[in-house]
């Protein structure tokens, strides 16, 4: 009889695959050796592994110039990387080094890219798309970056008060594109974007505040909907929509030459993930060609914005659990070190599925369990993945140490959780380890981030010593460990 994991992940999936395989210890992830990772920097443990962000950035290119060859597409492609999927330093190195560009979201994102600009990591010439609903300070720092010459930072118009806005703050001729306020899937809570101005408006909008301006030039149309870029008739609808809006748009405005199409693209978040990016890319080019020959206008440049894509697959987690509690004749529950609310928010905030497997013990028999984190919250919890409705896990033993691993979460988890700050219950953030790959291929690793202590929490709650002091304490920045 087949009982053990493997057993298990044999007859449920294709294995090993393109990310994971197995060597004589366990689990390993794009070669790097996990149960050896744990037993040098223990658990819990945050990682990146740092070139697959290079890799996906790189196939998502490939993927627009196979396209646009085959269609004999004379625009240009724009790969831009959306900050706000994580903002971290050694995410936007990694990622500029691929010849890319950026959008962002806020005033503070302006300070990264100012930051980036004197490590000459970015240059006037790098795209700077600002989305996002802007007050005072983002437009201020907009402002300050077009003014100091950074001629291709583009502000996307969110609503009508912006335009004016920047226009007072800027003191030059400069470029915009305008959103489009898309129409939600229905079985959404509400009708119509909150971002963006409505696909009626757009070119009465236009008329009314950009054709005339000698200021103000209209460069691109930005389309997003929530749902990202899925093979439905909602996607291709509302992409038809866009298109017709910007073949309008284009007619009376011959500055307009570029199409951003958003992000959107999905992560693998199991092992049997299947989704074909490339049919995806090549049937948007063509229908954005089809649409502008049908009225004999250009086709546009295409930018996108991808987040997830860019950096979600390159994140990972591991736990040890701790003890399992048998709370009734069905239900076992495996304890892991860490807490899912904090280290993995949006498992606990919208749901979300990670690849989730062992690092250890897979050829031991395996059970149905449920996964329970260290805080008080009845929430903290994982119970299914995403393609089965259960866990399965190699059976507990008290004198068998069992590590799990999340896979591809990369974006957004660190801050929506909040890193170096506060978590709930005061579960410390675990240490955060960076993988790389040198010139000859050989894995390296540099500590990011140590693990949360108590005097971390302390000095943020405001305990000093028994003083209160008469500023808010700053800590100093953590230094980098290089490990070799």
């Amino acid at each position: 009889m087949n009982i053990t994991y493997r057993d298990l992940i044999d007859q449920t999936y294709y294995f090993p695959t393109e990310e994971f395989d197995l060597d004589t210890r366990g689990l390993r992830f794009h070669g790097v050796p996990l149960a050896e990772l744990v037993e040098r920097y223990g658990s819990p443990l945050k990682f990146t592994y740092l070139p697959k962000i290079s890799e996906n950035i790189n196939k998502a290119k490939q993927w627009f110039n196979d396209a646009m060859t085959k269609y004999d597409y004379p625009g240009k492609y724009y790969y831009c990387y959306c900050t706000k999927s994580s903002h971290f330093r050694y995410v936007l190195h990694e990622a500029l080094k691929n010849d890319i560009h950026i959008e962002t979201s806020s005033a503070f994102d302006i300070a990264i890219v100012e930051h980036l600009k004197k490590e000459g990591r970015i240059t006037d010439d790098t795209y700077v798309l600002c989305n996002g609903f802007k007050r005072e300070a983002y437009v201020d720092n907009i402002a300050g970056l077009i003014n100091n010459g950074h001629r291709n930072c583009i502000p996307i118009i969110d609503n009508y008060e912006e335009l004016a806005l920047l226009q007072e703050a800027i003191d030059t001729p400069f470029q915009v594109g305008i959103r489009i306020a898309s129409e939600e899937e229905p079985k959404f809570e509400f009708y119509t974007s909150r971002l963006g101005i409505g696909y009626k408006d757009i070119v009465p909008f236009y008329e009314n505040q950009i054709r005339d301006s000698e200021q103000v030039e209209l460069k691109m149309l930005h389309f997003f909907i929530n749902t990202g870029i899925r093979d439905n008739a909602y996607y291709w609808n509302e992409l038809i929509k866009c298109l017709k809006v910007y073949v309008r748009l284009r007619k009376i405005c011959p500055t307009l030459d570029s199409l951003n199409i958003g992000g959107g693209f999905p992560t693998k978040n199991s092992l049997a993930f299947e989704y074909d990016y490339a049919y995806m890319i090549d049937e948007i080019v063509n229908q954005i060609r089809l649409a502008c020959e049908e009225e004999n206008i250009p086709p546009p440049n295409i930018f996108t914005e991808f987040g997830s894509f860019t950096v979600g697959e390159s994140g990972g987690a591991i736990y040890q659990v701790l003890y399992q509690k048998q709370q009734n004749d069905r239900e076992k529950w495996n304890m892991i070190d860490s807490s899912f609310i904090t280290t993995l928010p949006d498992s606990w905030a919208i749901n979300k599925r990670f690849i989730m497997l062992p690092i250890n013990r897979w050829d031991e028999p395996y059970e149905r369990v449920l996964l329970g984190g260290l805080t008080c919250d009845s929430d903290d919890y994982y119970n299914s993945q995403q393609d089965m409705n259960a866990i399965y896990l190699p059976k507990y033993h008290a004198n068998k140490p069992l590590y799990i691993g999340f896979f591809h979460t990369g974006a957004y988890q660190e801050s929506i959780g909040g890193f170096g700050g506060l978590q709930h219950c005061l579960i410390p953030h675990p240490q955060h380890l960076l993988i790389d790959r040198d010139a000859n291929g050989e894995i390296t690793f540099q500590l990011f981030s140590r693990q949360q202590r108590a005097e971390d929490h302390l000095h943020t709650l405001g305990y000093h010593n028994g003083t209160e002091p008469e500023e808010p304490l700053v800590l100093p920045q953590k230094q980098k460990v290089k490990n070799t």
